[in-house]
Order: C-alpha cells, then sequence, then structure tokens
C-alpha cells in the first residue's frame, strides 16, 4: 500500500452498512416523518434517533426491525426497553402498525424456543442475565441514554455483548443533555468510531483535571456534521421536509412552576469554623439527601396544597426514596403507587389505568416510569416533590405528559427548599444546553436533509497541504508539509541529530487533516503510518549519530478496558520496538521524572483515598522517556561515527561528563539547608529546596514521610503539585530536575494564541543537543510544531531543520526561530522574577 493509499483509509467515518428499501415496503399507517426515519435508519445500518418526545420512537424501532427481518430470512431482532415500557410497544405493534407484540423474554432458554421473530426484554436481563445478543441479527435499545455514561456498567456491558450484532439501533429524546462529550458514547456502541479516537479528535484535554474534556472550538461544525452522518436530531416532523404536517406536534403551553420552600435554620452546621445558617445541599450526595429528609414534611405539606386546589385534576407524583413514597401514602390515602419489587405485570397494570384515566393521583419513581410511558391522554399535571442533579432523568419524566397528543395546557410544579437553590440553577443549565444542542443538529437536518452529499464532501480534511511552504534562515530551515512527504526529499546522510517528540499514538491531534499521525483510529494504525516515515529517518540521518526520540506512556481506564482498574499502555515499548524494526540500533533510555500529585490531578487513578480503600489497585506516576537510537556508523570496525561529536577536554570538562553521563544536574546555592530550615520555607520554593537538601543527604524514608506529615497538618502541602519529591542520586537514566513549566508554550499564553498541546522541555532538548551534537551540527525534527528544538537549537550554536503540518504552529514557530537566531531570548514568565518572586524591574525597561 502506498503512502497515498494508507490515507484514503482514514477518510470513510460513518459508512452505511445497511440498505435501500422502497417506499411500498414501509407500513402504511406510519406517519411521513416515521416513514422518512424508517428509510434513513434501514440505509445506514447501525444508526441513532435522538427524536423528541411523542414522535413515534416505539413504532419506528419496531418498523425497521420487522423490515430488516423481511430481508434478512431466518433472523430475530431484540428490543432492549427499561422496566415498565414493554405496554407501549405491545400496544403501538397490535393498533397502530397491526403486528403481532413483541414477545417478552428473560433468558436464552426462552429465546430459542421463542416463535416469534421480534422480542423485547430489559436492560437489566442483558446486562446482568445470560442473555446474549449476537444471536439477533438486529437489536434496538429504546431510551438509550442509559448509555451516555462511559464508565456505566450498562454502557462497559452492552459494548462488547453487542458487538457482532449486524442492525444497530439506538433511541431516546435526550441523548446527553449536559455534555457533548456523552454523545460519543453512542458512536462507541454503534460501531462509528470508538470513543477514545473520537475524544481524541474532537475535544481538547485540561492538563490540569482529569476528564475534563472540551471540544474544540475549530473543530465544533466539523463534529456535528459528523454526528449527523449516523445521528438524527427531530423536535418535529417539518425538521425533515417542510412539506411534513407537525398538525399535534405543535404542544400546548408549558407552566413550570418553581415552589421554594423556606431553609432549615435550626439545623444549622459548622464550617471551616463558621456557623452556617443552613445545609448546603449542593456540596455532595450525602448533604442533598440529608436536606431532603429534614424537608420531607414541608415538601408533602406543599404537594397537598397544590392537589387540593385542583381537585378535578389528574396528578402524576414523581418521588426519589422509598420513605418519600410512604409519606406520600400517608398524607393522601387515595393515591395509587408501584415499587420495584412489585409483580411486573400487577405494575404494568397500574401504568396502563393511570394512562387511561382509571386512577387519578399517581405516584412512582423516574427511575420506574421515567422513561417511554404516555401519561398525556388523561394527565397534564405533574408534581416533582425534590430535585436533583439528574437532568436527563428529569427531562424524561417532564415528557411523560408534555408530548404528542397532549390537548391541555401542562402544568408542572417542583418543589426544592432553599438549600437546592445551586442545585436548581445547574438544572436549568443542563435543560438550556440541551435545548440548544437539539437546535444545532435539527437546523442541519433542515439545511441538508437526510441524503445531501454537501454535508460529507464538508466532512472531508485536507489531505496533506495544498502547497509546500519553507522558509530558509540563516541558521534555521522550516517546512510546512507532512514530515513523510518531506523527509522523502530531503538529502541521504544529511542531518546531525534527529531530536523530536513523536505523537503518542492516537492520543492528540494536532491538525484536522488525514496525513495529522494522531489521527488514527488506534495506536495499530499509529504505527503503520510511522512504517512510512522511520525509514526516511534512518536515511537522513548521519551513520552513527543519534536520534533522540521523546515518549510517554499511556494510562488505559478500566471502565475502557473492562478490568474494572486503570492500567498502563507501554508506548514506549512499543515505539522502541518499532524504530529497531526499521534499522535503528537501541543505545538506552533516559526517564524524567513527573509530578505524582500533578499526574493523579489529570488522570485519577493515584487517588489518596482510593489508596487507603484498597492499595492493589495502585500503581505509579508515569515518568517521560527519551529513547536514544543511533544509526549504525559505515566503519563497523570502529565504533566512532563517521562523523564524531568531539569536543575538547578544556571545553568538555570532567566535571561536565560526569554530569552529562549521569544525567544528573545539581541545583545552585549558598550551603545546605538543615531540617529546620526547611520546615519554615514557603511552601511556593519547597521543591526547589527539598530537592537539594534531598540530593546532598542520606535519604531517609521515614524522615521524608514525616516531614510531608507535618506539612499536611499545617496546611501546607498542596493537592495540586508535589514539593517534596524525592531527588535521584542514583546513576544517570534518571532526570528529576527537569522545569516542567519551562517550554514555549509559556510564551504561547503570554500571547493568547493556541497551546501545542504537548511540547518537549527545553530543558530536555537542550541537554540532550549538548550531549549528541557539535556546533554548527543540524538537529532535525519532523514533529516541529512550535519550533521548541529549533529555539533551544539555535540558541546553542546549531542549525535547525524542522517539519510542521499545522499551519498555525508553524508559523508561531517561525517567530521563534528567527527570534533564536537573533539570539535575542523571547521574555518568559521566569524573565520577570527572581528566585524570591520579585518582579526583575529592571528587564521590563
Amino acid at each position: 500500500m502506498t503512502y497515498e493509499e494508507f490515507l484514503n483509509t482514514k477518510i470513510d467515518i460513518s459508512q452505511e452498512s445497511g440498505f435501500d428499501i422502497d417506499d411500498a415496503e414501509i407500513n402504511p399507517n406510519l406517519k411521513d416523518h416515521q416513514k422518512a426515519i424508517v428509510k434513513w435508519a434501514v440505509r445506514g445500518g447501525c444508526r441513532a434517533i435522538f427524536a423528541s418526545y411523542g414522535l413515534g420512537k416505539t413504532v419506528i424501532q419496531q418498523e425497521i426491525l420487522h423490515i430488516i427481518l423481511s430481508h434478512e430470512p431466518d433472523s430475530k431482532a431484540l428490543i432492549v426497553c427499561p422496566l415498565g415500557v414493554r405496554q407501549e410497544f405491545t400496544r403501538d405493534a397490535e393498533k397502530i402498525l397491526g403486528y403481532q407484540a413483541p414477545t417478552y423474554v428473560r433468558n436464552m432458554a426462552e429465546i430459542e424456543v421463542c416463535d416469534n421473530n421480534i422480542m423485547i426484554t430489559n436492560y437489566e436481563r442483558v446486562r446482568d442475565g445470560d442473555i446474549d445478543p449476537e444471536y439477533f441479527t438486529a437489536t434496538s435499545l429504546d431510551e438509550a441514554s442509559v448509555l451516555r455514561d462511559f464508565g456505566s456498567k450498562t454502557y462497559q456491558t452492552f459494548l462488547p455483548k453487542f458487538k457482532g450484532v449486524k442492525y444497530k439501533f439506538v433511541a431516546t429524546a435526550t441523548p446527553a443533555p449536559n455534555r457533548k462529550k456523552e454523545l460519543i458514547h453512542y458512536s462507541g456502541y454503534l460501531g462509528v468510531m470508538d470513543t477514545g479516537a473520537a475524544l481524541t479528535k474532537y475535544f481538547k484535554r485540561d492538563s490540569t483535571k482529569a476528564n475534563n474534556l472540551s471540544l474544540y472550538p475549530m473543530r465544533e461544525e466539523e463534529f456535528w456534521l459528523w454526528m449527523s452522518s449516523w445521528a438524527l436530531f427531530v423536535s418535529k416532523p417539518s425538521d425533515l421536509d417542510p412539506t411534513y404536517s407537525d398538525e399535534g406536534y405543535d404542544l400546548p403551553e408549558l407552566d413550570v412552576r418553581w415552589h421554594e420552600l423556606p431553609g432549615d435554620y435550626m439545623n444549622a452546621e459548622e464550617s471551616n469554623g463558621q456557623l452556617c445558617l443552613f445545609t448546603n445541599a449542593a456540596a455532595g450526595l450525602k448533604e442533598a439527601a440529608q436536606v431532603k429528609r429534614d424537608n420531607l414534611g414541608k415538601r408533602i405539606d406543599e404537594m397537598k396544597r397544590i392537589i387540593e386546589e385542583d381537585p378535578e385534576a389528574h396528578f402524576l407524583i414523581w418521588h426519589d426514596t422509598d420513605y418519600e413514597r410512604d409519606a406520600i401514602r400517608k398524607a393522601i390515602p387515595e393515591v395509587e403507587y408501584i415499587t420495584g419489587s412489585m409483580d411486573m405485570d400487577q405494575r404494568e397494570k397500574k401504568v396502563i389505568d393511570f394512562s387511561e384515566g382509571n386512577i387519578k393521583l399517581f405516584a412512582t419513581k423516574k427511575s420506574l416510569s421515567g422513561s417511554g410511558c404516555n401519561f398525556q391522554h388523561h394527565c397534564h399535571r405533574a408534581i416533582f416533590l425534590g430535585i436533583d442533579y439528574e437532568a436527563n432523568n428529569f427531562m424524561q419524566a417532564l415528557h411523560r405528559i408534555y408530548r404528542f397528543l397532549q390537548k391541555e395546557k401542562v402544568i408542572i410544579d417542583i418543589i426544592f427548599t432553599e438549600e437546592e437553590k445551586n442545585i436548581r440553577d445547574e438544572l436549568l443549565r443542563k435543560w438550556k444546553d440541551h435545548d440548544a444542542m437539539v437546535a444545532k443538529m435539527t437546523d442541519i437536518v433542515k439545511q441538508y436533509g437526510l441524503n445531501d452529499i454537501r454535508r460529507f464532501e464538508k466532512l472531508q480534511r485536507k489531505m496533506g497541504v495544498d502547497e509546500t511552504v519553507k522558509v530558509n534562515g540563516e541558521l534555521y530551515t522550516s517546512v510546512n508539509d507532512d514530515c513523510v512527504q518531506e523527509t522523502k526529499r530531503m538529502e541521504e546522510n544529511s542531518i546531525d541529530m534527529i531530536c523530536t517528540s513523536i505523537p503518542f499514538g492516537n492520543h492528540y491531534e494536532y491538525s484536522l487533516n488525514y496525513a495529522d499521525m494522531g489521527h488514527n483510529q488506534n495506536d495499530d494504525d499509529f504505527f503503520k503510518q510511522m512504517d512510512y516515515l522511520t525509514p526516511e529517518l534512518l536515511r537522513v540521518l548521519k551513520p552513527g549519530r543519534v536520534a533522540a526520540i521523546h515518549v510517554k506512556d499511556r494510562v488505559e481506564f478500566g471502565n475502557a478496558t473492562g478490568t474494572g482498574f486503570p492500567t498502563i499502555e507501554p508506548f514506549h515499548d512499543y515505539a522502541t520496538l518499532h524504530f529497531m524494526q526499521h534499522g535503528f540500533k537501541y543505545m538506552g533510555m533516559i526517564t524524567i521524572i513527573t509530578d505524582v500529585v500533578r499526574e493523579n490531578n489529570q488522570t485519577y487513578r493515584l487517588g489518596w483515598s482510593e489508596q487507603c480503600k484498597d492499595g492493589t489497585k495502585m500503581g505509579v506516576g508515569c515518568p517521560e522517556y527519551v529513547l536514544l537510537f543511533r544509526k549504525p556508523q559505515s566503519n563497523k570496525s570502529k565504533a566512532y561515527a563517521d562523523v564524531p561529536v568531539e569536543k575538547s577536554k578544556e571545553e568538555y570538562t570532567r566535571a561536565r561528563w560526569q554530569i552529562d553521563a549521569h544525567a544528573f544536574w545539581r541545583s545552585s546555592g549558598d550551603r545546605l539547608v538543615t531540617k529546620e530550615e526547611l520546615k519554615e520555607v514557603p511552601t511556593d520554593r519547597m521543591q526547589k529546596v527539598y530537592t537539594t537538601y534531598s540530593k546532598e543527604t542520606v535519604y531517609d524514608y521515614h524522615e521524608h514521610v514525616a516531614l510531608a506529615e507535618k506539612m499536611d497538618k499545617e496546611n501546607r502541602l498542596p493537592a495540586t503539585f508535589m514539593v517534596v519529591a524525592p531527588a535521584s542520586w542514583d546513576i544517570g537514566e534518571v532526570w528529576d530536575d527537569i522545569i516542567r513549566m519551562r517550554t514555549l508554550n509559556l510564551n504561547q499564553v503570554n500571547a493568547k494564541k493556541q497551546m501545542h498541546v504537548c511540547p518537549l522541555q527545553l530543558d530536555t532538548i537542550e541537554r540532550l543537543v549538548n550531549r549528541y551534537t557539535n556546533k554548527g551540527d543540524t538537529v532535525y525534527d519532523p514533529f516541529s510544531g512550535i519550533a521548541s528544538t529549533g529555539y533551544q537549537s539555535i540558541l546553542m550554536g546549531r542549525k535547525y531543520y524542522g517539519c510542521e503540518l499545522n499551519p498555525d504552529y508553524f508559523r508561531d514557530g517561525l517567530g521563534y526561530l528567527e527570534t533564536a537566531e537573533r539570539e535575542e531570548l523571547s521574555p518568559t514568565l521566569f524573565d520577570f522574577f527572581d528566585f524570591e518572586g520579585n518582579a526583575k524591574l529592571n528587564k521590563c525597561i
């Protein structure tokens, strides 16, 4: 396969795996918009249907499966739905479609003897039972918002269980009311794109906090267009075609009434030495639960008042706990209710009786009746006895009565207490975000329709660069192009050193370009693309010279791997084998210590609390590595490079050699500090001072722990970085004093430019270049980024050759290269402060 052919394999993302059908094949009882959705879904084969409440998802799902089975002889289909929803499928199958109702099954024994080709079960039967979805040719998940949580047991169980199903569909009205990144979990389930690859492609990471991802602003349009290629958002029929009638879907007025009750001042509590007026329900689950218990009486009284004001109305009363249900029954004995422990048939009968108007007051939990039930025919009032952060459950419950065929003004009474104001505000925010998301997606459907090829043309990324841009300075050459193509054009044996930080598999994407090495589905594809680059790197490197490759292992979270606990992907090992397979000789590995406290803030895998619960699940921090490779010299009878890196002993002293050979640098200082002085050092200086102390003192583990514990008791042990990290005075494979903040990203932040997502530290570049090159040598970085390698190399009297695909990084890098060539340092944050933190005013003059 040529390199161009390999890049072309990246283009198709959301492929159609179904087939086209004629209108005559679709049940004539379906409405126009339902027919259109059925055709779109069957053609796609694996699709998500995010249709608003009352648009007929139960009918649509059953018709999709019915048509697929007519094209797949001797096949079966399975519908998976929440508890208490199967009656809706039964009713629609018999009364609307005229089909046999799906048969409810509980295990594989019942499935294997079932003579109906469409069956139905609930999520718990699949997740916790023995039902094998791969027995079925087609499956549909009703109210599939259960998949929105990537770490949930349901998601992690369903992903592998349904992997081999040929046709897969999901349907829900509220796919992700709070976070956009949850939408991609559906794509992972449907097999459209791996969840991790989608996260890398569209979401930027917060290096200071784990799992805090946000959509790249520059990729937002592409994200929504990609979503629309496999997920259909519909709020009303005319969204699909302006000729479709919206009759019955123009819902009546919605009157949401918030009932704020006064706080419980009698249960004042103390926090940080201050007396609080009332419990803060937003502080956590425990506090929220306590508020609900303390104010139950007030909430019940308010509920009774609301019901008594409208004695003729039918009321749907939503509660969350058993003790709330008991209080409701005590206050209003005539209320009907259901529980999770009730017989399924008894529960369904009560649900149907209420939906048909035979019950006037009905109390239930959102977990039991919040999805799939149609209560709009005889009820237009609902009371929420309390609130919480679960916006999805709230919205689902609200739309049990505010939906298609509702004729009356819908009144929603929401009871909450003064302590829960923050929870109410968060609920309203998520509600607003959901409405904005649906509006965005329906606008795309209105603009492009279901099959307009223009949408898919806009999904096309760039393929390499339109025209190579090469800028030559006196000391540098900087190229904007695909590094594979540029390295092929470079002269053989023309580079004295390669110093680079390669992309870490598919962990980051650096540009909207198919040639981007980070734009790969997995590590296998990443190294396939590297197979086109690495032989060229060997070719351009002079014989006997060194390639220094910066890498880092990757955390694999248990909810993604199925192990239930975090493990480490040894990416540095994969990279080592890759370079060796292409002819490089492995010379060893430098370890660069990282801050384990900062790392835990980024990954949550090394938490103190979790360590105390079970130490067996805890690993250690992930350092960075520099892998050292050498291109074999021409004369195998000698070990020297064809052009050796020579230094005079006057210039390169024995002392410098010892430090470089050991990769161990000492901090300068007037003298050593005592333990007593160390305890008095301000926190912001502790890290550097303790490192010096640790290097000059025989290490005592117990003393180390005692010092940290004392600082913690004095509230001087930060939770965001490590100030008493042990220094290394062992052999030279470990570098413990890299200044992790000293990168060109500081300049990028000051200039309000886009930050490079994974820069190589200047300290690391400086040591490597000094050790493995002569002055005047040329250093090559095929992943130049913002030209950190070039910036540092030029300042050290070397020449630089760099290639960068991202045009923004390329332009920013040119500025740093020009600055370095003029031998004038770009000002960084540290240039304005001395060790004591005092402003260097003379630098600003």
